[in-house]
C-alpha cells in the first residue's frame, strides 16, 4: 500500500494513499472504468494481506421512507411509491502508531435531519405514513455508551457524504443564534474528515441537489475542527477511506478489514442486491441489469454524475470480500439500507445484512 503524508497536524495516523491516483487520472470514462477495476482489486489484495481492525459495531440511527425509484434506479418492478431504509452509523476501532483510535462513521442526527426538505415536504404529505416505521432507536452516544465508548473518546468522525446532515449539532458552533450560547459539540475532542469538494459545493447548492442537503447545515461550525481532504485517506491498520464520487461530489466510502474479511460502508447503492443485481430478488432489478448490460445498479437521487457514481461502485465491489455463505453477492453494506416493510409489501432484497459485528470492543 502505498501511504503518503499525513492530511491534518492532530491526525499524524491518517494518511495519504495514493494506490489508485494513476487510474483516478486516466481520461475516457471507459478506460478509466477498466483501470479502477484493477487498482482497486490490488489494493483490496493489500488491505486483506495486513492488520485486521480491533472491532466494528453498528449504531442504528433511524427508518426513514424512501422513493421506490431513487432506490433502485426506476428498475424495480413493484407499485409502492416508498422503501423503508434504515440509517446507521458504524464504530471502528483501529491501532494507529501503537494507539487504539475510534473511528465514528455517519453519526447523523435523526432529529436534524428531518429538516432536509425533501423529508420535510413528506412530512406534509404523508405524515400518517409515520405509523408505518415501528423502529425508534436512541441517539448514537447512547449506543456508544452502551459499548463502553463515550462520546469524548472519539478521534475522527466521517459521513459517506453530507446529504441531511446538519454539522452544526454534531461539531458545535462558534456563536449562538439571538442570545443562545454557541453550540456544544456532540463530539468534543473528534476531527471532521470532509471533502473539500462537497464541503465548497454545499456554499452554492446546485437545483438538482437543494432537496438533499440541509442549506445552513455548517454555518458558523468551527472550521479548526475540520480537516479538508481531497484523496484517499488510511484510517489506521485495517481501515481505508475511499473517494467515491457520483452520488454527491465528495462521496466517500469506509472499508475495513474486519473478521469476515473486508466490507464496504457507503450509500451509492440502496441494498447489496444494488452491487450484485443478477442475483436479486427485487422485482424487475435483475431483467434491468440484463436488458442493460449493467453489473451494478444506483441509488438514483442525484442522477447528474450517473456515469461517476457507476465507476464508484464497480471500485467498491471490486475491493471487497464477498459473503462467506452467499459468494454471489459482495460485503458492500448500505449506510442506509432498504429494509421490509409495511410500505413495500412484498419487496425483500436477496441479502439483507442489519449489522455488521467483529472483534472486542476496547475501552480506553
Amino acid at each position: 500500500m502505498q501511504l503518503g503524508e499525513p492530511v491534518h497536524p492532530s491526525l499524524p495516523w491518517v494518511r495519504r494513499v495514493h494506490d489508485l491516483d494513476d487510474a483516478r487520472a486516466t481520461p475516457g470514462e471507459g478506460a478509466k472504468l477498466r483501470r479502477l477495476r484493477r487498482a482497486a482489486e490490488r489494493l483490496g489484495d493489500a488491505l486483506r494481506e495486513g492488520p485486521r481492525v480491533v472491532s466494528v459495531r453498528t449504531l442504528p440511527i433511524s427508518d426513514l421512507p424512501y422513493p421506490t425509484g431513487y432506490a433502485f434506479q426506476h428498475a424495480a418492478r413493484v407499485p409502492w411509491p416508498y422503501v423503508l431504509m434504515q440509517h446507521r452509523a458504524l464504530l471502528v476501532q483501529v491501532e494507529a502508531e501503537g494507539e487504539l483510535k475510534n473511528v465514528l462513521f455517519n453519526p447523523s442526527d435523526r432529529e436534524s435531519a428531518r429538516q432536509t426538505p425533501f423529508f420535510q415536504r413528506f412530512e406534509r404529505r404523508y405524515g400518517w405514513a409515520e405509523r408505518l416505521m415501528p423502529a425508534r432507536f436512541g441517539a448514537v452516544e447512547d449506543g456508544l455508551r452502551a459499548l463502553g465508548v463515550a462520546p469524548e473518546d472519539i478521534d475522527v468522525i466521517a459521513w459517506d457524504h453530507f446529504h441531511t446532515v446538519d454539522l452544526r449539532v454534531t461539531l458545535g458552533t462558534t456563536r449562538g443564534e439571538g442570545l443562545d450560547d454557541p453550540r456544544p459539540a456532540r463530539f468534543p475532542n473528534a476531527i471532521l474528515l470532509a471533502p473539500r469538494a462537497e464541503w465548497d459545493a454545499w456554499d452554492s447548492l446546485h437545483p438538482m441537489q437543494r432537496s438533499w442537503f440541509i442549506a445552513d447545515g455548517k454555518r458558523d461550525v468551527d472550521a479548526r475542527r475540520v480537516a479538508f481532504t481531497d484523496g484517499d485517506l488510511a484510517l489506521g491498520d485495517g481501515c481505508l477511506l475511499l473517494r467515491t464520487p457520483g452520488h454527491t461530489v465528495g462521496n466517500q466510502t469506509l472499508f475495513a478489514h474486519a473478521a469476515r474479511g473486508v466490507f464496504g460502508c457507503s450509500e451509492n447503492g440502496t441494498s447489496c442486491d444494488a452491487w450484485s443485481p443478477y442475483e436479486s430478488t427485487v422485482p424487475g432489478l435483475r431483467a434491468f441489469a440484463r436488458d442493460y448490460d449493467l453489473e451494478v445498479v444506483l441509488n438514483a437521487n442525484t442522477p447528474e454524475q450517473a456515469a461517476t457514481q457507476y465507476t464508484s461502485m464497480v471500485l467498491e465491489r471490486s475491493i471487497v470480500d464477498r459473503v462467506p455463505e452467499r459468494p454471489a453477492f459482495v460485503q458492500m453494506f448500505p449506510s442506509s439500507e432498504v429494509t421490509p416493510s409495511p410500505l413495500a409489501p412484498g419487496l425483500r432484497p436477496a441479502q439483507v445484512f442489519g449489522a455488521i459485528e467483529s472483534g472486542d470492543v476496547r475501552r480506553r
